[in-house]
């Protein structure tokens, strides 16, 4: 991924897509559209050291299938983890602000990711390197809100009216999305109870 990213605004939605789906189609759109951003890259993890290597497929099937399923061409799925060798987002979001100096990244992630991202290597330096837009998902909100690290960094929080300028704000700044949320997980994709088929748009 050489190129010249200089003044693009640039969100990142980190996982496993295992597989990828509605859901993720559904956040980058609302991230287009709120944060103004020019384009989302789906960076698809190798292996999130808090998920079970069972059941996980090869990352290039997890990118092969994200790229048929995706068909929006303001959507970039990419294995960058690998070029990189970083096996933890903030390692990996410290290396692409150091190769993309003059690039505005912003890194996406659901309610239920506030919840549990002290848990994650490093996981301040991660609100210290670029701004974070977090969304809505059902039944983690509050629990999001009240948790350890939007206590650890509330006076960074900006109000949602904002969020059109988040991508230019120099970190540590964040905000809270309440769209309308979308119910699809992987767990359900895999199970066979969610709503889509991952070959098809």
């Amino acid at each position: 991924m050489v190129m010249n990213y200089a003044g693009k605004r640039i969100g990142i939605l980190g996982g496993s897509f295992n597989p990828a789906h509605r859901g993720h189609l559904h956040v980058s759109r609302e991230a287009i559209r709120l944060l103004l951003v020019d384009e989302i890259w789906w960076m698809v993890s190798p292996q999130n050291p808090l998920k079970p290597i069972e059941g996980m497929a090869a990352i290039e099937d997890r990118i092969e299938a994200a790229i048929s399923f995706v068909h929006d061409n303001r959507i970039k799925v990419t294995g960058i983890e690998t070029e990189l060798e970083t096996n933890y987002t903030a390692d990996t979001l410290t290396k692409l602000s150091l190769l993309y100096p003059r690039a505005k990244f912003v890194w996406l992630m659901g309610a239920d990711n506030l919840i549990q991202i002290s848990r994650w290597k490093d996981w301040e330096r991660i609100f210290k390197t670029v701004p974070i837009a977090v969304f809505t998902r059902p039944s983690y909100t509050q629990r999001a809100l009240t948790g350890y690290a939007a206590k650890r960094f509330a006076r960074y929080k900006i109000d949602e009216r904002m969020v059109s300028r988040l991508a230019d704000m120099k970190a540590p700044a964040w905000s809270f999305l309440n769209i309308q949320p979308d119910p699809t997980s992987a767990t359900k994709v895999r199970s066979g109870l969610g709503t889509i088929n991952i070959f098809q748009k």
